[in-house]
């Protein structure tokens, strides 16, 4: 031991010397770009050794030189190659749905939705590969789909376009109708939902109105006591000079009662004497109106008198239901030479 120990320290030159030269004029491991990779994995190189470069899986080189050689001085060569990504294809459109993605270099991700009422058939995302190719086709979306329609008793569905086979596409819809006498109660519209339901299907039923009473100064064309199916109609009319107010037609509506019916309007007279009038176009005098009546709507023309320019002029009154207003400027003159309808008009 002691023998060793004296060695140490008559010679400590000697074994500093070693180690330095084991290290000296060589080259460590290069450090290299992103991406790039080399064969071995010793720590120290002498030189004149060769590296060949390479890229990792999924990039492409690109400049050279492709390999470094360690010089006698200690250090690598330089080299500009480089590695990008290799590049997929750009994806196909979804059709009735949308795709999402950055880039399509290696390591990319699509991801696929479907519209509203549409299910996916494949998968929902897809990966750039390393040789350049996705990892999964485009997906299809198809469309949710509902069952026939189901009918009512007593009714059908007509379908807004041409059914083939025995389901029916998200969004198309119908109407539905019934057999007279039965009607609709409900929505009469459905329409295949998102879910592959059906909205709410509505029922046929049997509507009836009662015989209606007749209406005062009139008639109807029938008096048959018995029930009236939907949409059936009385007609109306009235007695005399009395004129027909509203529809002459009344129908039976679907909540089992019957349209709004008409009313007889009743004539007027004209209250007025030894003058004339304006009647449907004509200038008439009152004594030659026989009988003295104007039927309910008409409009009759007085004629007044504008005093301070000795002049004529028409005022229009119209009979309402037997009530006819005589215009406030009309005057009973006591001269048939100075009536309004006879000087000159203004």
């Amino acid at each position: 031991m002691e023998r060793k120990l004296a060695l140490f320290l008559l010679f400590p030159f000697v074994f500093f010397t070693i180690v330095k030269t084991q290290h000296n004029n060589v080259c460590l491991r290069p450090e290299l770009a992103a991406n790039i990779e080399m064969d071995g994995l010793q720590r120290f190189y002498t030189p004149g050794v060769e590296l060949v470069l390479s890229c990792k899986q999924g990039y492409t080189p690109v400049y050279d030189p492709r390999k470094i050689v360690c010089a006698a001085s200690g250090t690598w060569t330089k080299t500009k190659l480089k590695c990008l990504p290799k590049r997929c294809p750009h994806p196909d459109p979804l059709s009735k749905g949308e795709l999402y993605y950055e880039d399509t270099v290696f390591q990319s991700m699509i991801n696929y939705t479907c519209d509203e009422g549409y299910t996916m058939n494949g998968n929902s995302s897809a990966l750039c590969l390393a040789d350049g190719t996705w990892s999964t086709p485009v997906p299809e979306c198809k469309p949710v789909t509902c069952d026939l329609a189901p009918i009512p008793p007593f009714g059908m569905i007509a379908y807004d376009k041409r059914i083939r086979g025995n389901t029916v596409d998200y969004g198309v819809g119908g109407t539905y109708k019934c057999n007279p006498p039965y009607i609709v109660f409900g929505n009469a519209r459905a329409e295949c939902t998102v879910l592959g339901k059906w909205t709410k299907t509505p029922e046929c039923q049997v509507v009836t109105c009662p015989l209606p009473e007749n209406i005062d100064r009139g008639f109807m064309s029938s008096s048959e006591p018995r029930d009236y199916d939907y949409r059936e109609t009385i007609k109306y009319g009235c007695n005399g000079d009395y004129v027909l107010e509203g529809s002459y037609e009344i129908v039976c509506q679907q909540n089992g009662k019957w349209s709004e019916k008409p009313s007889c309007k009743a004539p007027c007279s004209v209250g007025i004497e030894t003058a004339r009038i304006l009647y449907k176009g004509q200038q008439i005098w009152i004594k030659d109106l026989q009988p003295n009546r104007v039927l309910h709507n008409d409009i009759v023309s007085v004629y007044c008198m504008d005093k301070p320019m000795k002049c004529g002029y028409a005022v229009q009154t119209q009979c309402i239901d037997g009530k006819l207003k005589i215009p406030e400027c009309f005057e009973q003159p006591s001269d048939p030479g100075s009536l309004p309808s006879e000087i000159t008009q203004c």
